[in-house]
This record gives structure tokens, sequence and C-alpha cells, in this order.
């Protein structure tokens, strides 16, 4: 992998905010993090908005060996205006293209458009459970538009990614955000953290589990890991008990005494681990498996997800994260 130019930037662009790295080649131009740029990408020419300088770690993160493109000029009022003009264009192709999927009883939800900067494509987000031959759509969408087009079948989190605004924590949605990509989140990982099981509160603006319950899952499964299981007994100062429940950040245990005296007891106070035996692995799976038949039947009862309404043309996607 090559070293990246001395005047290379990571820039995020597009309105499903891709990330690549940009370099500048010709005159400088006075960039740095926040920066509005006009740049080159193999779609055509789009608006960014530079997060940082490109770096070996930044490649390695970012997963590429090159450079994804060029960063041609600062922003210039003209670019202002017909940024504008482009988000009216993308509320009239939105409508357009919804209009003609509903005269052709296409089985697909319109989800978004982006019209590149350039005017090089127009893309349109779409979600749809099945296969769709939109080849036809297609035909009829670029002789009314004069571009060309794509049609892109995203899932339910990407969905969220293009039309979620802030979750229940008050700031903006990690997917439309810092997430690069959006990793799996099991139920598991919420019973380990010791979250509420109410799916209203632990589902996100799409509907799936919160990307933001795998953060911490990895710290709370190398503390389960050093505590002893629920189940195994063990010798404190207090003499014998069992563990009957983690308080795994904290690394402490409640043990259950004779005499049912149930106490809270840090890790350094165990003198030994008589056994270690916890609850069968089946009995385990057993549980989590009843729990997330139980959230899956909560979450099938839920109202369905709100389609985007027409973007207002002043609306700016490339803010600054708040």
């Amino acid at each position: 992998m090559s070293a990246p130019p001395s005047q290379a930037w990571v820039v995020r662009y597009g309105v499903t905010r891709l990330l690549g790295e940009f370099v500048i080649r010709g005159p400088h131009i006075p960039v740095s993090r926040g920066t509005q740029v006009i740049v080159r990408s193999d779609r055509g020419t789009e608006w960014g908005e530079v997060l940082c300088a490109a770096s070996e770690s930044t490649r390695e993160w970012l997963g590429i060996d090159k450079e994804t493109g060029r960063i041609l000029r600062l922003p210039t009022l003209d670019d202002e205006r017909h940024k504008d003009r482009v988000a009216q264009l993308e509320v009239e192709e939105f409508n357009s293209c919804k209009q003609l999927i509903g005269e052709m009883s296409l089985q697909m939800q319109l989800v978004d458009t982006e019209h590149v900067f350039g005017g090089e494509r127009i893309v349109f987000y779409y979600v749809s459970e099945q296969r769709i031959d939109f080849r036809e759509l297609v035909k009829v969408l670029a002789k009314r538009h004069q571009s060309r087009i794509e049609m892109r079948q995203i899932g339910i989190r990407d969905e969220a990614r293009l039309l979620a605004d802030y979750g229940d924590c008050g700031k903006p949605v990690c997917c439309n955000t810092h997430l690069k990509e959006m990793p799996p989140v099991s139920m598991k990982m919420a019973k380990l953290q010791k979250a509420t099981l109410d799916p209203s509160k632990i589902s996100g603006r799409c509907g799936r589990l919160k990307c933001c319950l795998r953060y911490e899952y990895d710290t709370y499964e190398e503390h389960r890991k050093e505590l002893p299981p629920i189940g195994a007994t063990v010798v404190t100062k207090l003499g014998q008990g069992r563990v009957v429940a983690q308080e795994l950040l904290a690394k402490k245990l409640m043990v259950a005494y004779e005499g049912q005296r149930t106490v809270l007891t840090d890790q350094k106070e165990i003198i030994t681990v008589v056994g270690k035996k916890g609850l069968p692995a089946a009995v385990e799976r057993e549980i989590e498996e009843e729990e997330a038949e139980e959230f899956m039947q909560s979450e099938s009862s839920r109202p369905p997800r709100q389609q985007r309404p027409p973007r207002n043309p002043s609306e700016n996607r490339n803010q600054p994260d708040r």
C-alpha cells in the first residue's frame, strides 16, 4: 500500500455520506476540517466536506490503497445557488419516480433520490422484499430527465441512514454520522448489559436493535469472563455462597449465603471459587431464543415506518455534526 500524497484529505460526500481520500493537484487549496469542497469522484462532480488529513491509518480504516478522486475547488456563490437548484430537482425527480412506480404497479418503496451535484447521474434508493424488474422504469426516467439513472436497493438500516435525524439520546443517529459500517447487534448484547428488553426502548429509527448496544459489549464480555459465572459457588470472608447475579462494570457479584443472605461482593473479596459451573449452555440458548422471539413479536405489532416527506430545497445535508 503506497503512502498518501502530502495534499490528501479524507472527504465525506453524497447523500449516503460516503468516505474517500481526495487529493489536491495543482495550485494549493486552503482546506481544513469542516471545509466544504467541490470534488471529482467516480460518480462525477460532487459536494463534499473535509474531515481530516489522509494518512496510512486512515487508508487502513477506509480499506483503500489509492485515492478516490480529486478536490477541485472551494464552493463559489454559483455553486451555492446550483446546490439549491439540485435540491429542488431531487424533489421533482422523487415525485416523478414515485408516480411511475405506482403506474407500473412495481412492488417497491421509493426512499430517497440523489441528484449528483454535477448532473452526471441520478440515483434512486428503494426498499423491496423481492427482486424488481425496473428496466422499463429506468428507460422512462432516463428519457424524462436526460441523465444516467441508477436504481439502488437498500436495506432497512440503510433506509434509516438516509432518512433518520436524531436518536433517543438527543444526538444525530450514529448510522448517519460516524459509522462506516453498521455492525450486527443481537439480543445477547442487550441482555448482557442488562438493558431493558422493551422493543420501543432498545430499537433504533430503523426498527432494529440500536447500534450503540455494541459499543460497550466487548468491555462487558471481558468483565464477564473475569468473574465467576452465575450459579458458581464461591468462598469469601463471610463464608460460602452461590453467585446469583453479576454487576459487570463494577466487577462485583451478588452472592447468596446460607440463611438467605444476599450480599453485594467485590471481586477482590473472593477468596476462592469452589465450583465454576454456571447455567448449562443449552438453558442459556433457550432463554435467548425465547427473548428474541418475544422481541420479534412485539416488533411486528409496531406501526409501519413513515416515508420521507419532500425535501426542503434549502436543507443542507453536509452540515458538520453537532
